[in-house]
């Protein structure tokens, strides 16, 4: 579903992303891992248009996206939960779901998809007209799921989901997220729990300093000693 091959991403004169090739094939869990500064949220950033790539190609089903614009590539099914979840805090519950659903005019399946949101998070439906700046983090995590599944997209990219919330509360962000891939959206997860993301994921790539250093199926990496060592504190 999704080709990287190849590309270079600079931050001014720093070498952010080197010669990066990854593959998301369609229905599964992709999970990239590594350390703060290594290059993840990048990746993203660049997949989504909100950075440009030097060289190389990025593309999703047979579309050159390497170019777009960022609305482009939402229009084409691509949707971002962005790090630090990135609600908009001054309007309400249920205007953030509103925009999440901006580029659509099927107003019947919008209002379908709304039910659905609220059906999965019911916590959401009960603070529909709350700003959402005043929800716990866990409500803004599912706020922002919820957005970005009002594009009703096609591939998710999620920009660690688990960041800052309780551990009870993660292990229900990832059961939503294995449940949302199995209803058929293909999910690229970067998230600093390797752990979790290895135990939900089909496929996954380590990443350091810019650069893919190993990949494979989430068991293998699970079970890699030097993954193990760097990312499993074992």
């Amino acid at each position: 579903m999704l080709n990287i091959q190849g590309i270079d991403v600079y931050y001014g004169a720093i070498h952010a992303l080197k010669n990066l090739s990854l593959d998301v094939e369609q229905g599964s869990i992709v999970t990239l891992i590594g350390a703060n500064g290594a290059g993840k949220t990048t990746t993203l950033k660049t997949i989504s248009g909100l950075l440009r790539s030097k060289s190389g190609a990025i593309t999703f089903k047979n579309h050159d996206i390497t170019r777009l614009a960022p609305e482009k590539i939402v229009a084409l099914g691509i949707s971002q939960v962005p790090e630090g979840r990135r609600v908009f805090s001054t309007m309400s519950v249920l205007e953030n779901l509103e925009t999440g659903a901006y580029l659509r005019r099927d107003k019947k399946a919008i209002a379908s998809d709304m039910e659905e949101v609220f059906t999965r998070f019911p916590r959401l439906l009960e603070r529909k007209k709350q700003l959402a700046g005043t929800l716990s983090g866990g409500e803004q995590q599912m706020l922002a799921i919820g957005r970005a599944l009002m594009a009703r997209p096609e591939l998710m990219l999620m920009d660690e989901p688990s960041m800052g919330l309780a551990p009870l509360l993660v292990k229900e962000i990832f059961e939503i997220i294995k449940e949302i891939n199995s209803r058929g959206t293909t999910i690229l997860l970067v998230e600093q729990n390797a752990h979790m993301a290895l135990s939900i994921a089909h496929q996954a790539y380590v990443i350091e300093t810019g650069e893919i250093v190993l990949s494979g199926s989430a068991k293998e990496l699970m079970n890699s000693e030097a993954v193990k060592k760097a990312y499993l504190g074992g």
